[in-house]
């Protein structure tokens, strides 16, 4: 093999705004084309936003205005806005801002400067524009180079800042703006910033009551007792037990949404445990205690330690408010509001531990056919090859969870056969149905190990505990677009959501599209996804020879068509609840007693509904 020519002029440096054009991922994520809410291009609006929110929180400003259309956004704030003479400065030159000075953005978000420039340098037009004790500045960039600047002149517009961007549609791969998307966002910018308004698109988002709105907007009738809220100066809880299995947390830091918890959530965590133990004066097993709880916590500390740029995991055991290490902090604060809650309602007191006795008889029933069960996992997954495993887990002793890794549930041997020959052998695995799933609506989490396809598919991901087990970054339903492949759908993302939900709550479970049409004639092939591409498609290549196939189902799909469909360019929509969401009524309304109506609503609506509202 012949040596690299590698020379001084191997050796380069790169630009501010070209560093960042080359690894957007390192600043933003995954790019997406905005059919995610986790895609890149909404990661680019909430860095404008962080924004603003610190205006707010430092007492400048009391309404943020968001404008959002497909390809553009524009944030308006009433803050102190940008020092006129530094307004280039701060959204072009990295390491260059004010939240440094940790007087002056006490608990702010983002203290690396990096954002806003992340957010002009990934866009073909950006302008700035901030208005100051009567003057503005204004300020255009494209792809992070400033191609005009305004002199400063005499303005009537009340003071703060202004930016509008359209994203790198070369960059950003046929994006466009969903502002529901946004939705979820927005409300958690109120829920943890009272006395601020947000205006989007028209509408006003505001909560007088921060995290006890959050619960109460997701929660129904059925739980257990009414919602405990507890807030003192840099840190805000608020929780309740339900029905639904499994833990639910929301859970923030300086107003980001850390999505992946953290140091603060596992902190609260063991917080509500102490805290029952010391009400109850009793050992109690601490998934008794948390089973079924939904919970929030909120804490604003200085100069917070995230694990990407992203900021979806808070990963420092950063001092509390008063010196005090952050875990310690929280339990200490957590369980002591619990207790003297617990001591003043006492008919709260006796619905939590009622809900701890039937968390601790169910979890002592389900032990008594465990190790059946496990036994009858591990030599399925031997000898009946359902799961037909990717090699970053079969050469990884310890299982963990790679951010590359996923897998294919699917039904039948024609598709997991298509999809096993086709697949990524390194990151990709596939799961094998035998038949359409049990509706597990309104059943008890005994039936996940009677069951042995749910007991399969429960050990395959390994999430019997929980997600800390959780193997692949990736669960994707891949089955049929008829109504047979949409039945299954939904039976799928009901066991999820009854049992395991906080998969579909931390965004793992996605639904693969896979093309309905084959356009072609002897010089060009086009795979369709729905009826309007067919058409496109059609008129684009011409009657001469055209070929059109509709495909019935996977199985159809040649292992070489299908190696196109999961690779790079894969279509997959992300499983998620809507920001008022209820899935209690949800899966009640779809999955529980049947009737005329349903059944015609569903076959109607499945798919455009059931991956969109769930």
């Amino acid at each position: 093999m012949a040596a690299s020519n590698y020379t001084d002029d191997s050796i380069r440096t790169l630009e501010w705004n070209e560093h960042i054009r080359e690894r957007p991922g390192m600043y933003i994520g995954k790019l997406g084309d905005g059919q995610s809410p986790d895609d890149g291009i909404y990661v680019l609006v909430k860095e404008i936003i962080d924004n603003s929110i610190d205006e707010f929180v430092m007492g400048a400003g009391k309404k943020v205005i968001i404008d959002i259309e497909d390809h553009f956004a524009r944030i308006r704030d009433f803050g102190r806005g940008i020092p006129l003479g530094k307004v280039i400065d701060c959204v072009s030159k990295i390491n260059t801002g004010g939240k440094y000075d940790s007087e002056a953005f006490q608990k702010s978000v983002g203290m690396n400067g990096v954002g806003t420039k992340a957010v002009n340098a990934l866009s073909t037009k950006f302008i700035v524009k901030s208005f100051r004790d009567g003057r503005c500045k204004e300020a255009e960039f494209s792809k992070g180079v400033l191609v005009r600047e305004e002199k400063e002149c005499a303005t009537t517009e009340k003071n703060g800042t202004e930016i509008y961007f359209e994203p790198d549609a070369n960059i950003f791969k046929n994006f466009r703006f969903l502002p529901a998307y946004m939705e979820e966002k927005v409300w958690n910018y109120a829920y943890l910033n009272n006395g601020l308004s947000l205006i989007m698109n028209g509408k006003t988002y505001v909560s007088p009551n921060g995290l006890l709105d959050l619960l109460q907007k997701h929660v129904d009738d059925s739980i257990r007792y009414p919602v405990a809220h507890f807030k003192q100066n840099d840190i805000e809880i608020a929780f309740t037990h339900g029905n639904q299995y499994g833990e639910h947390y929301y859970s923030f830091v300086n107003g980001q949404y850390t999505t992946q918890g953290g140091t603060h959530q596992q902190a609260f965590r063991e917080g509500i445990v102490k805290g029952a133990r010391d009400f109850f004066k009793k050992d109690l097993d601490p998934s008794d205690v948390r089973n079924c709880i939904i919970g929030a916590v909120s804490v604003r500390i200085q100069e917070p330690v995230f694990e990407s740029q992203t900021k979806t995991k808070l990963g420092s055991t950063t001092v509390a408010p008063g010196g005090a290490q952050l875990r310690t902090w929280i339990v200490d604060y957590v369980s002591r509001e619990m207790d003297n809650y617990l001591h003043k309602n006492p008919e709260t007191a006796k619905a939590l531990q009622d809900r701890i006795t039937q968390n601790e008889r169910e979890r002592k029933e389900i032990a008594g056919i465990k190790k059946l069960a496990n036994e009858r996992a591990k030599k399925a997954n031997l000898h009946n090859r359902k799961l037909r495993d990717c090699k970053i887990h079969l050469t990884d002793v310890k299982n963990a969870l790679n951010k590359e890794s996923m897998i294919f549930i699917t039904e039948g041997d024609s598709a997991s056969g298509s999809i096993t020959k086709a697949r990524n052998v390194q990151t990709q695995a596939v799961f094998s149905l035998r038949g359409k799933p049990l509706n597990s609506f309104g059943l008890t989490k005994k039936v996940v190990y009677e069951n042995e396809e749910f007991n399969l598919l429960q050990s395959a991901l390994d999430i019997e505990n929980g997600l800390e087990d959780l193997r692949y970054d990736k669960v994707i339903i891949a089955t049929d677009a008829d109504v047979d492949g949409m039945h299954i759908r939904l039976l799928l993302m009901t066991f999820f959501l009854q049992f395991f939900p906080e998969l579909v709550e931390q965004k793992h479970l996605f639904i693969l599209q896979t093309p309905l049409f084959r356009v072609r004639n002897k010089q060009v092939t086009k795979y369709c996804y729905d009826e309007a591409e067919r058409d496109k498609a059609a008129k684009e290549i011409g009657k001469t020879g055209l070929e059109i196939t509709r495909f019935k189902g996977l199985g159809e799909i040649s292992p070489e068509e299908f190696g196109q469909f999961i690779g790079e360019d894969m279509r997959l929509e992300t499983v998620i609840l809507p920001p008022d969401a209820n899935f209690g009524k949800m899966l009640a309304y779809y999955m529980g007693a049947n009737t005329p109506q349903r059944q015609d609503h569903i076959v109607a609506n499945l798919r455009a509904e059931a991956v969109e509202e769930l």
